[in-house]
C-alpha cells in the first residue's frame, strides 16, 4: 500500500499501538445496547415478523409436512399410472397384453388417434 507525502503510518488504524485506546474501542463496541449479527450490523432486540417465503420455508421443513407432502404426491403418482393403465387398454397391440412404457403408450395413441380421423375422413 502506498502512502500520500502528507500521510504517516501511525495514522493507520491498525498501526496504533496505544493500548489504553483499543481497550476503549473494545469496550465501546461490546456495550452498545444493540446486538450485533455476524456481519457486524446491529440487530434489535425484538424479533422481526417474517416474510411470506420464510414463513413457507420454515412450514416445509416441519416433518408433519414433509408426510403430508409424500402422501400427496404418492396419491398423484398412483392417479397417473391408473390413467396411463386404463388409456393403455384403449390402445390396440399386439399381443394385447405387452408391457408398453408411458412414452410408448403416449406415441401410441397419437398415431391411433391419427388413425381414426383418417378412417372418419374416408
Amino acid at each position: 500500500m502506498m502512502l500520500s507525502p502528507d500521510q504517516t503510518e501511525t495514522d493507520l488504524p491498525w498501526s496504533k499501538t496505544d493500548a489504553e485506546t483499543m481497550l476503549n474501542d473494545f469496550k465501546v463496541a461490546c456495550m452498545s445496547d444493540e446486538p450485533k449479527d455476524a456481519d457486524g450490523k446491529t440487530r434489535s432486540l425484538t424479533p422481526q415478523p417474517l416474510s411470506r417465503e420464510e414463513k413457507r420455508r420454515r412450514r416445509r421443513a416441519t416433518a408433519k409436512y414433509r408426510s403430508a407432502h409424500a402422501t400427496r404426491e404418492r396419491i398423484r403418482v398412483e392417479a397417473f399410472n391408473v390413467a396411463f393403465a386404463e388409456l393403455r387398454k384403449l390402445l390396440p397391440t399386439l399381443p394385447p397384453d405387452k408391457k408398453l412404457s408411458k412414452i410408448e403408450i403416449l406415441r401410441l395413441a397419437i398415431c391411433y388417434i391419427s388413425y381414426l380421423n383418417h378412417v372418419l375422413d374416408v
